[in-house]
């Protein structure tokens, strides 16, 4: 996993949804979405680097 990022696959990789699909990407490293945010579940399409970070605290 990465920081504040999404989580690298590294090889084809096939994911089951909940509805029962599977996709598929043949890509050398895959990128699966952990924030929610994307517009192309279940892979990363760095929606998250548009969140605003809020500072950590003591």
């Amino acid at each position: 996993m990465t920081d504040d990022g999404p989580l690298l696959v590294h090889g084809p990789v096939e994911v089951e949804l909940p509805d029962g699909r599977r996709v598929r990407s043949d890509r050398p490293v895959t990128a699966l979405c952990t924030c929610r945010r994307t517009r192309r579940p279940p892979f990363c399409d760095t929606s998250h680097r548009a969140r605003v970070r809020e500072e950590r605290r003591p």
